[in-house]
């Protein structure tokens, strides 16, 4: 929509034409957008309303803030990070080998990789957690002849039922991620590298890897965060991480909302912080591709502290 065009000497000067009459000035003035100022303020009290009545709720806030910074929450925050990276980490190495098998010419291995993705996609990360939390009402024993043998439920510890249960299902949903990161690379590339003397190994190792990362980190990063998030489940298999911290100590004290807010606040503080670090890490692996990076939050926010620094002078 174009902007009004009001005349108004006073407005700017007025310029000599090609007749030597002057120019009208002109000033320009935007056209008012009622609808978003409308829109805005339904939000601004639609927030207001939730605020309000949260506020106005049988919630002990103070229980809440005195809470945040208990031993035990920090104990099971700990452990959040801790499970989150350790299931990222198996999920990611397991990611990457499946897809390489799933691309693989080999039918068996293709094969066996479609079978993972199929099963570990297919059935819910709850399930697979309970799976591996009563393994040892199937298998009394691990059984490995002379190199080991235990006891199951002494080798699937809460640790190793969460890393194994979450491991798992993410290194399903990494293959698919990193099956699409090493397509996006042109087969020329591979080509090239062949003509070179390359083996596939050291041509997916130094050549595709490389290039296919700037497609494959923004999704995991975003896994990354969703991880976080999931671990929750793992309250079920006695893994001590945030969420069992919190409802041990709501069930205790008789504050379950509270600390159900705890648990929250300390969630959304971690993929706040980890989103910044994706944001970062993400911009670094584009830096091959865009020629002209966009710019931070920070860099935004410095110039337009510079822009209204010299509004007053431009005007003047």
């Amino acid at each position: 929509m174009t902007d009004k065009i009001s005349k108004d000497p006073a407005a700017a000067p007025a310029g000599p034409g090609p007749s030597g009459t002057p120019y009208e000035a002109i000033k320009a003035i935007p056209v008012r957008h009622y609808g978003r100022w409308v829109s805005g303020v339904l939000v601004v009290a639609l927030l207001g309303w939730l605020v309000y009545a949260f506020s106005q709720g049988n919630i002990m806030w103070e229980t809440v803030w005195d809470k945040l910074f208990d031993p035990s929450i920090l104990s099971g925050l700990w452990k959040t990070v801790l499970i989150s990276v350790s299931a990222m980490a198996l999920g990611l190495v397991l990611g990457i080998v499946f897809a390489v098998m799933r691309l693989s010419k080999n039918p068996v291995t293709g094969a066996v990789s479609w079978l993972y993705i199929w099963f570990f996609r297919g059935t819910p990360v709850y399930v697979q957690l309970l799976v591996w939390f009563n393994l040892a009402l199937i298998f009394e024993y691990i059984d490995l002849g002379p190199i080991y043998k235990d006891e199951t439920s002494q080798v699937l510890t809460p640790f190793m039922v969460a890393l194994l249960g979450l491991g798992l299902n993410e290194g399903a949903y990494m293959a698919e991620i990193v099956r699409a990161g090493i397509q996006s690379v042109d087969e020329g590339q591979t080509e090239a590298a062949h003509a070179l003397g390359m083996s596939q190994t050291k041509t997916m190792r130094r050549i595709v890897l490389p290039q296919a990362m700037r497609v494959i980190v923004p999704p995991t990063g975003n896994e990354f965060i969703n991880m976080l998030k999931t671990s929750s489940l793992v309250s079920a298999v006695q893994y001590t991480e945030l969420l069992r911290a919190s409802s041990n100590i709501g069930s205790t004290a008789g504050a379950v909302m509270e600390m159900l807010f705890v648990a929250s606040i300390w969630y959304l503080a971690l993929t706040s912080v980890f989103s910044v670090g994706q944001y970062y890490l993400e911009r670094r692996f584009a830096r091959g591709s865009t020629r002209n990076l966009p710019p931070t939050p920070w860099q935004r926010v410095k110039t337009n502290m510079t822009t209204f620094k010299r509004s007053p002078e431009a005007t003047a």
